[in-house]
């Protein structure tokens, strides 16, 4: 069975080599994406700890952390992508 960690690093390695292999400006913004996800999945699969609780009121609880800046890290992400997104629709109306 495959780990968290480890579909997180395949899929940023999918990304990483969007990245190399496309020209596309919209792929790229993907390609982005699609790594930033990967880093994600790695770091939530990293903090996961089987058989604890979650942590309101509990006895053995789980560090919320990593699960709050990953949270925080996909709001951003897709902040970031969509402002990508409108550069990229900007400088291909304007080349026309």
């Amino acid at each position: 069975m495959i780990s968290p960690e480890q579909a997180g690093v395949i899929i940023m390695l999918v990304g990483i080599y969007g990245l190399m292999a496309k020209r596309e400006p919209i792929k790229l913004v993907l390609s982005i994406n699609v790594v930033s996800l990967g880093l994600v999945l790695f770091f939530i699969g990293l903090a996961y700890s089987p058989g604890r609780d979650v942590p309101i009121m509990p006895t053995d609880p789980v560090d919320p952390l990593p699960a709050t800046l990953m949270l925080t890290t996909l709001v951003v992400d897709v902040a970031i992508t969509s402002l990508a997104l409108a550069i990229v629709i900007r400088m291909r109306r304007d080349s026309l």
